[in-house]
């Protein structure tokens, strides 16, 4: 079986014919298309997301109503799928406007998270969520939808994924970047055991600014175990917390290298059917292999491939005829190693406010989430405080030491909204640094900076700066 090399925007049209086809292999050709939400034609209800209809009272949802478990979606056509995502959006929307949370984030993978449960074999296939603050749809087709209105309440659902509240929750995350590290120990655990089900592991693209996520690529193409990582690529790398002030670009590198989008191009290079041939044969296969990837394929792919994994994309990853092919093809392929699928969705994909909103509705500059809001308007229900936040007073004292000290400059870790450095970015723009999901290294690059004899003041939250405990030293550093 073929694994080809795709670019966005595409849809399947017709299989090529070539020398692979000849062998039983095949490629496939695309076409452009626009990503705009349509009204369904006949016999499949519009919802009410897809209408713009939003309102406080729970959203007719005939289909999802029927959907208890992934085994539950297995005979649905192309057509229902459809339906089923965009009733299942409705239903984020309304639970999340009761309960507060991570709204965008989750809004962006409704599609990915039905192809996902529709294709594979859901809890024995394991499927992680890096972080989990997306996992909201992956909740409500898990057997938790009557669950939703308790989220992030005690004793209520986690607001992100956890072992012990259901076994499709493959891992425990809250932390970033884990997922691949964590997906492999899994692929390497079940090919010990003689086991044959999949692994999938689901990541952002701000999580990929973490130095684990590399590591455990470089292990992955080392090991060459089989498994599945998905890129969620949804252009926030980092997040874009700076909300008094707007939107910030994202940050690192990475984000530059995977937001170029090429045009459609199809390669058929087939690395599977090269293991089974001859040395010369599979030496020239790999020759004209690096060549084409390297030249004309998708942006990014040169980078994983280094680490050893197969690049496939970029995908639309709000289509579900592209995704559902795709994971078939991958699912059905025998010993491919690593193979990372580029996917390319919208933070607050159909809900118009979280669109257009700054942060996509993802984070709130107190919660971790936004809050209560009326999905009619989008308006949150945030409470009036008698006083500023301890952020906006660390912000101003530090900016006032800063006034008087050249030499103090501050860093964050992808938090500048909830750590109140975006007030000190304002006032000084180039004495203000956010490293990305990057604890570890935001303490050593502040390190760095101590050296020379700068005075570096890290805000980084609690929770994660035990990420970082290891490159704390004997330099003055600070930590808020």
């Amino acid at each position: 079986m073929a694994l080809c090399t795709f670019s966005l925007p595409l849809h399947f049209n017709r299989p090529l014919t070539s020398d692979f086809a000849k062998n039983g292999l095949r490629s496939t050709q695309f076409q452009h298309k626009h990503h705009q939400v349509k009204k369904r034609a006949g016999g499949v209800c519009a919802s009410l997301s897809e209408r713009g209809d939003y309102h406080a009272q729970r959203p007719p949802t005939p289909l999802l109503d029927t959907i208890n478990y992934p085994i539950h979606m297995k005979n649905l056509s192309i057509k229902e799928l459809k339906q089923l995502a965009d009733e299942l959006r409705s239903d984020v929307i309304f639970n999340v406007s009761k309960t507060g949370g991570h709204l965008g984030s989750s809004l962006g993978v409704v599609e990915l998270t039905v192809a996902l449960h529709y294709v594979f074999n859901t809890p024995q296939d394991k499927l992680l969520w890096d972080v989990g603050h997306q996992s909201y749809p992956h909740k409500i087709l898990t057997g938790r939808r009557d669950k939703m209105h308790t989220m992030r309440q005690t004793n209520g659902l986690s607001g992100f994924t956890k072992r012990s509240e259901s076994e499709y929750d493959s891992f425990g995350t809250g932390h970033s970047s884990t997922t691949i590290s964590a997906g492999l120990g899994m692929a390497v655990g079940r090919d010990l055991k003689g086991k044959k089900n999949h692994v999938v592991a689901v990541i952002g693209d701000g999580a990929m600014t973490a130095g684990q996520a590399y590591e455990a690529m470089n292990n992955a193409g080392y090991l060459d175990s089989d498994m599945i990582v998905i890129l969620n690529d949804n252009k926030q790398v980092s997040l874009p917390t700076a909300n008094l002030d707007g939107p910030i670009p994202p940050v690192g590198a990475l984000s530059s290298a995977l937001s170029s989008e090429p045009d459609s191009i199809v390669i058929g290079i087939f690395q599977g059917v090269t293991k089974q041939l001859g040395a010369p044969m599979h030496e020239l296969a790999a020759k004209v292999d690096e060549y084409a990837r390297g030249m004309i394929s998708g942006s990014g792919s040169t980078l994983f491939e280094e680490l050893g994994l197969y690049y496939i994309g970029p995908v639309d990853g709000h289509n579900l005829n592209d995704l559902i092919s795709i994971l078939k093809e991958v699912k059905s392929t025998k010993t491919t190693g690593p193979v990372l699928i580029h996917v390319v969705t919208e933070k607050g994909r159909g809900y118009p406010y979280a669109e257009k909103a700054a942060d996509k509705y993802h984070v709130d500059l107190v919660i971790a989430g936004v809050v209560k809001f009326d999905p009619a308007t989008g308006k949150q229900f945030k409470a009036s405080a008698k006083t500023l936040a301890y952020t906006t007073y660390f912000a101003e004292a530090l900016i006032a030491e800063a006034e008087a000290d050249k030499d103090i400059v501050a860093i964050h870790a992808a938090m500048g909204g909830g750590t109140g450095l975006n007030l000190f970015l304002r006032r000084f723009p180039t004495r203000c640094f956010d490293v990305g999901i990057a604890e570890q290294h935001a303490v050593t690059f502040a390190a760095g900076l101590a050296c020379e004899g700068i005075k570096p003041f890290c805000a980084i939250y609690s929770s994660f700066l035990q990420r970082a405990y290891d490159q704390a030293s004997q330099l003055p550093l600070l930590f808020f």
